[in-house]
């Protein structure tokens, strides 16, 4: 029989929680496929407008630093419902834009509230058994990245059939509808009595005492680096010659990420069986080879699709594996472990997302690729260090 905090056989509410994360995951990618939809609109630089993506994954890793440890001093059953509402009026400003510079605002608004996923899933991973981690937060971040996939394609499909401004305003009311229906289905947790001062200082003394943390958040980090240069690059070269997509189809392109985003649940019942190692290996290997076939992507829009489909598989491999290991390292603090490490992970992302923009500008799609390449290699190596650093930890298992 579950135990009053185990959530994991209630399927409406963990459903709910997954749609949750996908709406919110999804507030912070729509600008994506609809860069040149922007940059006619305002009559910018598309360097301006790319910069978009980067304002997206800056203001997220600073609401993952400074608001996700709220999760362990508050009530996370208020705190989320009130991030979500944060969010819309984020979304809201982005409808309304006038400029550039008003969409961006709207964009880092946005950016900062939509953590509210991030304080729903360590919620779900402390009320579910030990052994059952990796197969809840595995379905939470299936609806998280599907979120994601399908915020692009359908911010593309409306962009095409009405204009680039709706999808923020349906998506705006989504959040405010969502975020009061969700705040009396949640479960309430515990709360730690800590203030907001000890919560960064136990931050600290956490980066210090938790090395497995450090190096896993850096394979997150290079991972999704690798991944968000396909973020800010996707509409730079599948709108322009040989290609010449419209919005619409350069979000669809995306869907074939729904593959990767959909494994993330059977990927973390494997890791709950002892398999992380052997996962973390095969998912650096994936987003390596993923490159080598991106590289054709310049002339072969199947060679692309092949290579986008891969990538997103193997984040998703090396993702769910990292949460696995770091969910398991501090029980009373898996709001601010999470902090740490999807801080540092979206901080890979903006980085990845510049580097994306430097690297085309610098030599075209070809230096774009050696970039990411180069990226999916070191997560490779500081996986090799963390294994390292675990046997060394505790010989005797193959974690």
């Amino acid at each position: 029989m579950p135990t009053p905090l185990d959530i994991s056989h209630n399927k409406p509410l963990l459903w709910l929680m997954a749609v949750t994360c996908g709406l919110c995951a999804g507030a912070n990618y729509y600008c994506q496929p609809l860069i040149s939809s922007i940059q006619y609109y305002y009559q910018v630089p598309e360097s301006q407008v790319a910069l978009t993506v980067t304002f997206a994954q800056v203001s997220y890793a600073l609401g993952l630093l400074f608001i996700v440890p709220l999760g362990d001093m508050l009530n996370k059953t208020k705190l989320i419902p009130f991030l979500m509402m944060g969010a819309a009026v984020g979304l809201f400003v982005c409808a309304l834009a006038v400029n550039i510079q008003m969409l961006w605002l709207g964009t880092i608004i946005a950016g900062l509230f939509s953590v509210a996923a991030q304080v729903l899933i360590p919620l779900a991973a402390m009320a579910v058994k030990p052994e059952k981690t990796g197969e809840v937060v595995g379905f939470l971040m299936s609806g998280l990245l599907v979120g994601i996939l399908l915020s692009t394609s359908i911010a593309g499909l409306l962009s095409d059939l009405f204009h680039w401004k709706l999808i923020y305003i349906l998506s705006g009311i989504s959040m405010l509808t969502l975020s009061v229906y969700l705040k009396g289905k949640l479960p309430a947790m515990p709360k730690f009595k800590i203030t907001y001062a000890a919560i960064f200082q136990s931050m600290a003394q956490l980066l210090q005492q938790e090395p497995r943390l450090v190096l896993r958040s850096m394979i997150g980090a290079c991972a999704f680096a690798a991944m968000s240069m396909l973020f800010s690059t996707i509409a730079l070269l599948l709108t322009q010659k040989p290609f010449e997509l419209s919005d619409v189809w350069v979000g669809l392109v995306t869907l074939v990420g729904v593959f990767g985003a959909l494994s993330t649940q059977f990927i973390g019942k494997w890791a709950d069986r002892g398999y992380i190692k052997l996962l973390s290996w095969i998912g650096c290997s994936i987003l390596a080879g993923s490159w080598l076939l991106l590289y054709f992507g310049s002339v072969s829009l199947f060679s692309y699709v092949s290579g986008y489909g891969l990538i997103n598989l193997g984040l998703a491999m090396t993702h769910s594996c990292n949460q696995n290991v770091i969910f398991r390292l501090r029980p009373n603090a898996k709001s601010r472990i999470n902090s740490i490490y999807m801080t540092l992970y979206f901080i890979g992302g903006a980085c990845g997302s510049a580097l994306g923009v430097y690297a085309w500008h610098l030599g075209g799609w070809h230096y774009t690729c050696y970039f990411g390449l180069a990226l999916a290699l070191t997560a490779a190596l500081f996986n090799l260090v963390d294994q390292y650093v675990h046997a060394k930890q505790s010989p005797s298992t193959s974690a």
